[in-house]
């Protein structure tokens, strides 16, 4: 369907991806979150990334923050529970990550879910490769064609799909995840963060990057804080192990997990908090 354009005003066509978002919200209202706003100092791991690409070879910041955040996860894998059906608690072993990616529709921009499996075992480029792969790809992934069916579902069709899949964890395992990913900060400038609203054990909103003076080393510099925000769901997860997880997250983003390896170590050193 084409848009219907009038004067003053013009209609377009509600797109069917988006559809998915207002079923997440719905489904939030039984969810009970716990949220942190957060800010990471990412200074350091800015100037290797962008010395990376500098030398011919892409990687986004994006695929270093999940690579960090499976890191975190896979020593903390209680964040990523999942209550079943009979009211146990499913903790897995390897972490599957659900990364939001924007993609042209024939309807507009909608975001995409891409579930990233095994985070935890890949390195930074590989992230990165992925997600490029699906970006360049994305009416081709499984989970579009997918969702291009499902949605056109009605609501509540959908909504015992979903209550089912989340009752069974294990057996849904490759097709939905507990953690979800989006980052709404590289489409503005400036720090901020997101509050989203969800459904799920995890979800960590990306938000701005906002440059200001910070003590590194006993002195005062300019640094580059990334805004996180972490949303826990308190039904399975309590704030002690929450704080634990958010400590280890934070301290592998600000030490430049998975980029040692990427250029040599002096480079990183340099200013090192």
């Amino acid at each position: 369907m084409s848009k219907v354009q009038s004067e003053g005003y013009q209609v377009a066509p509600f797109p069917v991806m988006r559809r998915s978002a207002m079923d997440s919200g719905r489904l939030s209202r039984s969810s009970s979150y716990m949220i942190g706003l957060l800010e990471f100092d990412v200074t350091d791991a800015r100037r290797v990334i962008q010395a990376h690409n500098a030398a011919g070879e892409s990687l986004s910041f994006t695929a270093f923050i999940i690579h960090c955040l499976a890191k975190a996860i896979e020593q903390h894998k209680q964040v990523q529970a999942m209550p079943d059906w009979r009211g146990r608690l499913v903790i897995f072993d390897d972490v599957n990550i659900n990364v939001l990616i924007e993609v042209d529709t024939e309807q507009g921009k909608v975001p995409i879910p891409y579930l990233l499996s095994k985070a935890n075992r890949k390195s930074v480029q590989e992230i990165h490769s992925e997600i490029r792969t699906c970006q360049k790809k994305p009416m081709g992934m499984k989970e579009t064609r997918y969702k291009r069916y499902f949605l056109h579902l009605p609501w509540m069709l959908r909504y015992l799909c979903y209550h089912t899949i989340l009752m069974h964890p294990i057996q849904s395992r490759k097709i939905v995840c507990p953690v979800i990913v989006t980052a709404v900060g590289m489409f503005g400038e400036g720090g901020g963060w997101g509050i989203p609203a969800g459904n799920i054990s995890l979800v960590v909103t990306l938000g701005g990057i906002a440059t200001k003076p910070g003590v590194v080393s006993g002195q005062i510099k300019i640094r580059d804080y990334l805004c996180v925000t972490i949303s826990f769901d308190h039904q399975v997860l309590d704030g002690a192990p929450a704080a634990r997880f958010t400590h280890a997250f934070r301290k592998l983003v600000e030490h430049g997990s998975g980029l040692e390896q990427e250029l040599p170590a002096p480079l990183f050193q340099q200013d090192a908090i």
